[in-house]
């Protein structure tokens, strides 16, 4: 199977890295995540409810939407504060790319492991720029928010179509489709990728 792949290019400050990477990724993740699963019997089961919250962002003129998950939250700030670090760390203008994989496993006969298969991947591309003065930010700053605006719609339009996504398991196979460790939300199963970053 091939997997869809989409690929956003972005020019921005340092210090709009975050949230700038943080608004796509939430919004994706808002849209491929679903509310715990609870069985009452197998083939018979209900979805919980997801909790949302908006975030207004300092550095960009933009407030977007993601799931009010303390948990999930954590665990792409974690990969994002480092990929932003690594970019902003080098002397001069750098560029770098981080992606969002959807996978599910594929079990395999002993002794081989299980196989993750991915069906999605999110990519960004970053070319960091400098900026002289505070005009030249706040024209920045809002011409990324619009930007950023065409981001968010554009993924809304993705999530719309009738392609493929794995199909609902049974519970036995839960956790080949779903991230089941988060204890307030359930999304398809994915990883971090980054991070090519070129001087």
């Amino acid at each position: 199977m091939n997997a869809r792949s989409q690929v956003f290019d972005l020019s921005l400050e340092g210090r709009q890295v975050d949230e700038a990477v943080s608004s796509i990724f939430h919004t994706v993740l808002f849209h491929r995540s679903l509310g715990k699963f609870r069985y009452k019997q197998e083939g018979s089961y209900s979805v919980g409810t997801i909790g949302y919250e908006d975030v207004d962002c300092d550095f960009i003129d933009f407030t977007y939407v993601c799931c009010s998950s303390v948990h999930l939250d954590r665990s792409l700030k974690g990969v994002i504060n480092e990929f932003s670090e690594v970019l902003r760390g080098n002397d001069g203008p750098g560029t770098g790319q981080i992606s969002l994989e959807f996978f599910q496993k594929k079990k395999n006969r002993w002794p081989f492991q299980t196989e993750n298969i991915p069906w999605e991947v999110w990519t960004i591309r970053l070319e960091l720029i400098k900026l002289n003065n505070e005009h030249e930010r706040q024209v920045c700053r809002e011409k990324v928010g619009d930007m950023l605006t065409d981001k968010i719609i554009y993924i809304a339009e993705v999530m719309n179509r009738h392609e493929y996504v794995p199909k609902m398991p049974n519970q036995s196979e839960l956790d080949l489709i779903f991230d089941t460790t988060f204890p307030d939300v359930q999304p398809y199963l994915f990883k971090h990728l980054f991070i090519d970053i070129i001087d």
